[in-house]
């Protein structure tokens, strides 16, 4: 902060904005094609670091602006028509503006007091430009929805966790890693409850247009969306279910071929809401029995469930779906007594059991214990699901891998694609157990990508593992110092 102050004291405003106008302009005119594609890499990442503090510039900026009055001033009355009418903004990039500095910003009190940011941590990252502003709305998001009455110190834990991903991590991810923080610090439900959830449930269709068409639109709860993501992970996959051509695969072959699948695919040009509807509506057609859909990469097409021991006996927490979505314990046992999914519990490592057979191809029970163990891709920063990957060997079939768990991993097709021996291919190995990831998969990326050779893993599916490790060290960590 001081020293920005010395920078904006030094120059005067017009040569600032020259000085940015003119670093604009020869990047954007400039000719790029001498550089080398690592070159280019790193202009990319070291613009966009630039561009994220000049976004967090913003919030100071509108600070001063209300501190001197400018919206009252200018007839806007409130900070957002004055950022509108000002800036030419959309009411939503406005909005979110506004809250970010009400949120990361310093605000002097009537005693002439700075006040520091709410967001102290998410504002020091977002300034040294380490994360964007789609990260800090997520992360904003997360912390309004915390319970009022948790203590400073678990708040400051969860926040520091969600900044901590974000600086790694993608800004989709903070929605999920913060209903793992909720259901851990809100576990009887005061905040967000089973009978909430239930109460928002409903789908609306609408009256047909004058083409016939109807729009529809609504709230599911964990537990459906639990069931049809199972289901559409396999009719909805190209080349299934297509009604636009006669030949694809459809929902009544249980036994799918491989090869007519694949032909098919290559000729679906579907994207992913009309495969989703295809597959609903070939779900729905007489004679389709939707327990009797056969199996989706060597499992029955149902519900899989995967939860950890601690959160089941304590009964508070959530149960990760094979398709990546989160289900209450409550609601996950209540799904198991009625629609018999497979339920995985987890040891206190995350670990299943050992499994191990002499044949290339993996068994139905070696497939779910990985998608209790990976829960997804395993190509670090792939959120491919676990429903839709297949099984690889870490150690080539071919190069006498034997086909037992702790050489298997789940792997998306198109991660798989990349896995080969080639200098531009990937390569797979088992974590040691020296390694804070032991027995887990490690991807080293071709020379090109990462000279170094690291190993590393994939940790977008396993947010919940480290989230509920985290709170448990805070709560631990404050205990100790109460008592």
């Amino acid at each position: 902060m001081n020293s920005m102050g010395v920078k904006l004291e030094a120059f005067g405003m017009a040569e600032l904005a020259a000085a940015v106008e003119a670093l604009s302009n020869s990047v954007l005119h400039g000719n790029l094609t001498p550089f080398s594609d690592a070159d280019v890499v790193e202009l990319m990442q070291r613009l966009e670091t630039c561009k994220r503090q000049l976004s967090a510039l913003d919030s100071r900026l509108i600070i001063e602006a209300c501190n001197r009055s400018l919206p009252e001033s200018s007839g806007a009355k409130d900070v957002v028509p004055f950022l509108r009418q000002t800036l030419g903004l959309s009411r939503y990039d406005a909005s979110v503006r506004v809250k970010i500095a009400r949120q990361c910003g310093e605000f002097f009190e009537p005693t002439g007091h700075l006040r520091p940011a709410t967001l102290a941590s998410t504002a020091e990252a977002f300034e040294a430009g380490e994360i964007s502003r789609d990260h800090v709305r997520n992360i904003i998001d997360v912390m309004n929805h915390l319970p009022a009455d948790i203590a400073a110190e678990t708040r400051a834990e969860a926040e520091d966790i969600l900044v901590g991903h974000s600086r790694v991590g993608w800004p989709d991810d903070l929605p999920k890693i913060g209903r793992d923080i909720l259901a851990r610090v809100d576990p009887d439900g005061k905040v967000v409850s089973d009978v909430d959830r239930r109460r928002r449930r409903g789908l609306v269709l609408g009256r047909s247009g004058v083409d016939g068409m109807s729009w529809i639109e609504g709230w599911i709860t964990p537990e459906l969306r639990a069931l049809l993501d199972a289901v559409f992970a396999k009719l909805a996959r190209p080349g299934m279910c297509n009604i636009d051509d006669p030949d694809s695969v459809a929902a009544t072959v249980k036994v799918v071929d491989s090869k007519v699948l694949e032909a098919a695919a290559r000729r679906d040009r579907r994207d992913g809401g009309q495969r989703t509807h295809d597959a609903l509506f070939a779900l729905l057609q007489p004679g389709v029995d939707p327990a009797k859909l056969g199996s989706h990469r060597g499992l029955p097409v149902q519900a899989i469930l995967t939860m950890n021991l601690a959160d089941l006996e304590r009964g508070a927490g959530v149960a990760t779906t094979a398709s990546g979505g989160h289900v209450s314990i409550n609601e996950a046992l209540t799904l198991a007594e009625g629609t018999r999914p497979v339920l995985a519990v987890l040891d206190a490592d995350g670990l299943p059991l050992y499994l191990g057979r002499c044949q290339r191809l993996a068994t139905p029970a070696q497939r779910l214990a990985l998608i209790a163990r990976d829960k997804g891709c395993t190509r670090p920063g792939c959120d491919a699901p676990a429903s839709m990957c297949a099984v690889h060997h870490i150690t080539d079939w071919a190069k006498d891998g034997p086909t037992d768990l702790t050489n298997l991993t789940l792997v998306c097709d198109h991660c798989h694609a990349l896995v080969n021996d080639s200098p531009d291919g990937w390569k797979t190995v088992v974590m040691g157990k020296d390694s804070p990831y032991r027995g887990r998969t490690g991807w080293l990326a071709p020379k090109r990508l990462d000279p170094t050779s690291i190993p590393r893993v994939n940790d977008r599916h396993h947010v919940g593992q480290q989230v509920a490790a985290a709170i448990k060290s805070s709560c631990q960590k404050w205990g100790s110092r109460a008592a």
